[in-house]
């Protein structure tokens, strides 16, 4: 596949991060030894691979502004286009070996994403796409599964932890799904599971809680693999409601309408 020359610049700094996010992954054995702890041994690793990606965007681009997870926004001089980036997410698989994490990076140009790249660097699996351009796995084409029934279906979601959630909102979503699908999975990486949908792993997939740099990269995938994304309310605020739903045209619809269903009366 042909990539522009922003797509390679935003390619070469997921792979020069993952690569650190490698390393330190391999390290991972020795955390219960770690003087700081394992959460600060993950923080580091988080930002020093949000230094590399950040580094590696702003030289090729200086005056675009960059928004990161784990650093102050930039604003940049630019004025329409903006970097959208989470060095690390899946932190918890990270922290506990679980091969299930990656660095996400978009480029939003005018409030519109328009190039999208997600990095498995534990399976060496690459994620591209380009608005207009489709969507690619190591550069073959993907395209959102085709089933038009939940019943045949696997979706993936988000379960709410320690913390974070509204645990009997989503414990209420979840009966009424999985009544209704062949198969529930809980990865533990956004971007991924919108990777995943873009691919035709997983036929659909929804969670709340959600930052922009965990799912702008995967909005686009989705888009361009020829599926269809939303917040919870059929809108596309999905930045500002942090709410996402995604699918092709029919399970994105169903979805909607079964995790929205109201308590069932005793």
């Amino acid at each position: 596949m042909a990539r522009s020359a922003l797509l390679n610049v935003m390619v070469q700094a997921a792979l020069k991060a993952g690569k650190s996010l490698s390393r330190d992954f391999g390290e991972v054995q020795n955390l219960q030894v770690s003087v700081k702890g394992p959460s600060d041994f993950v923080s580091q690793a988080d930002i020093k691979a949000e230094r590399l990606v950040r580094e590696e965007l702003l030289k090729s681009r200086p005056t675009y502004g960059f928004l990161g997870e784990e650093s102050e926004e930039i604003k940049g001089t630019d004025g329409a286009h903006r970097w959208i980036v989470d060095p690390l997410d899946g932190t918890t698989n990270f922290l506990h070996g679980i091969p299930q994490f990656a660095v996400s990076i978009a480029l939003e140009r005018n409030g519109e994403i328009v190039a999208g790249v997600i990095f498995n660097p534990a399976t060496d699996e690459l994620y591209t796409a380009e608005k207009g351009g489709g969507a690619f796995l190591n550069d073959r084409r993907i395209r959102v599964a085709a089933r038009k029934v939940l019943s045949d279906c696997v979706v993936g979601c988000g379960i709410p932890h320690l913390g974070r959630g509204a645990h009997g909102k989503f414990l209420l979503e979840l009966r009424h799904v999985m009544g209704e699908v062949a198969g529930v999975r809980r990865m533990g990486a956004a971007a991924l599971d919108l990777a995943y949908v873009a691919a035709g792993r997983l036929d659909g997939f929804w969670e709340a809680e959600l930052n922009p740099w965990d799912i702008a990269a995967g909005l686009l995938l989705i888009r361009e693999a020829g599926g269809f994304v939303s917040d919870m309310h059929d809108g596309q605020d999905m930045f500002h409601t942090g709410t996402v739903v995604a699918g092709n045209e029919y399970i994105r619809k169903a979805l909607i309408e079964v995790i929205a269903r109201p308590i069932p009366k005793a």
